[in-house]
């Protein structure tokens, strides 16, 4: 069951920080004609720099525009960027932009600050979109406290366990179907050294809310913790809280990957394209990588779910999608760009022009039935569609929860102290403290946001 914040969240979100689960794919900055406003036929979106989005930036003109006649200003930033530029936009309700790229961490936030155009009344008289395809997951995710949706996914992901299939057999190891963290950190000693230069397994350690924080947060979760209690109390220094973080140190310090205070998602996915890594735990949307032409892991791998121990499943969720500013001065029109970026055909476009495995996936059950887009991911498309519809979004733990969110707290001040805590908790990692000091930092800075929160 869903627990609702008690208390109004500020109507500003603090700038994201480095370190974002997707940060390794973004590079690079183009701004298009933004303007100071949407106007006739014509739209203003504000999105991320990530590969896909700029690959629908390319077929749209072509496609989109020429189909229905609205043409679109795409101004393109990279993540940290667009985030402050979103936030600034949307709280201001400037209406200079009528669609933006937003996560699952900001959407609900964003709705409940009357920041977003609901998109029921569109979904209701657009059967073609086909809403009851998008997985549950992702629909529920992008739902505001009101039940209504404010949000599209463009794509999502979950996490789960990457593994080399070849020096385990070598080794005579054998992966679990649904490991354990126990079984998972016995295995990496195990791998350790398989291969001269080897390590075990490779965990993020780089400071950041969407680094770090993110794969540590689903590992405290199946252990049994939260960072607030259900009476928002800061729990950052509970026996399970502290339990699951010296296993993730203690992990990574034995068996994960050299330098690991400062790798991030790019760092673990090179240490395991470059082969010195066994196992990798991270964002299933790394597959696609690892098992794109030309990878020399490509069929090397073997994926496994999100290891556990309390809990029936782990993995994160996270999805790029789609909001419309409540401000916007076209708002049908953005929805009809947002039907057509998020639908069923704009996936088959993608498959016909650019290739299946630059599918924007994660987001419809249709995708997962497509017999081409099975053929080109058979190595981890059933494992990606389960992980995800795994997620326990409003429940990833083993207590109710103040507030939605897996591997985040959805809450504007998490971005400040998710940051703020993975900050000293890799330094711990690095050897410069202990964990248990880490924590009791990290537990005192927690407690100012309960102080805000508690009793409202």
């Amino acid at each position: 069951m869903r627990t609702q914040s008690r208390r109004r969240p500020r109507a500003t979100l603090a700038t994201a920080a480095a370190g974002t689960l997707l940060a390794p794919l973004l590079s690079g900055c183009w701004v298009g004609a933004g303007g100071s406003g949407s106007g006739g036929d014509s739209i203003n979106v504000l999105m991320v720099n990530n590969p896909q989005m700029t690959e629908l930036q390319k077929l749209t003109a072509a496609h989109f525009t020429k189909e229905t006649g609205i043409k679109v200003n795409f101004t393109v930033l990279p993540e940290n960027d667009v985030r402050d530029k979103i936030s600034q936009d949307f709280a201001n309700q400037a209406g200079q932009y009528d669609v933006a790229t937003l996560s699952n961490y900001e959407i609900p936030i964003y709705a409940r600050n009357g920041w977003l155009h609901d998109m029921d009344t569109y979904v209701a008289k657009d059967p073609s979109y086909d809403e009851q395809d998008v997985l549950e997951p992702m629909r529920q995710s992008l739902t505001g406290d009101d039940g209504k949706l404010y949000g599209q996914p463009f794509y999502g992901e979950s996490s789960f366990l990457m593994y080399r299939k070849d020096v385990f057999a070598a080794k005579g190891l054998t992966m679990p179907a649904h490991p354990t963290w126990r079984q998972v950190a016995d295995l990496a000693a195990k791998a350790d050294g398989a291969r001269p230069g080897m390590r075990g397994i490779c965990l993020r350690g780089l400071p950041g809310w969407g680094e770090l924080m993110a794969p540590l947060t689903t590992v405290v979760n199946t252990f049994g913790g939260t960072w607030f209690d259900k009476d928002w109390k800061a729990r950052l220094d509970s026996p399970a809280f502290r339990k699951a973080t010296k296993f993730y140190v203690g992990l990574v310090r034995e068996h994960g990957e050299s330098g690991a205070a400062q790798s991030g998602f790019a760092e673990c996915l090179n240490n395991m394209t470059q082969g010195k890594v066994a196992m990798w735990y991270d964002a299933t949307s790394a597959a696609g990588l690892l098992e794109a032409d030309g990878s020399p892991v490509r069929g090397k791998l073997g994926y496994a779910p999100a290891p556990v121990e309390r809990t029936p499943s782990s993995g994160w969720l996270y999805t790029w999608a789609w909001g419309i500013q409540q401000a916007s001065r076209n708002p049908d029109k953005a929805w009809k760009f947002v039907s057509w970026a998020s639908g069923k055909g704009y996936e088959q476009l993608v498959g016909k022009t650019s290739g299946w495995s630059n599918v924007p996936a994660g987001k419809r059950a249709s995708t997962y039935a497509d017999a081409d887009y099975r053929a080109s991911a058979a190595a981890f498309q059933e494992m990606t569609k389960e992980a995800i519809e795994g997620t326990r979004p409003n429940d990833p733990g083993v207590q109710p929860r103040p507030a939605p969110g897996i591997q985040f707290v959805g809450i504007p001040e998490f971005t400040d102290l998710g940051t703020k805590v993975s900050q000293e908790i890799s330094s711990a990692i690095a050897g410069r403290q202990s964990t248990d000091s880490a924590l009791d930092k990290s537990q005192q800075l927690a407690e100012k946001i309960s102080k805000e929160y508690e009793g409202r």
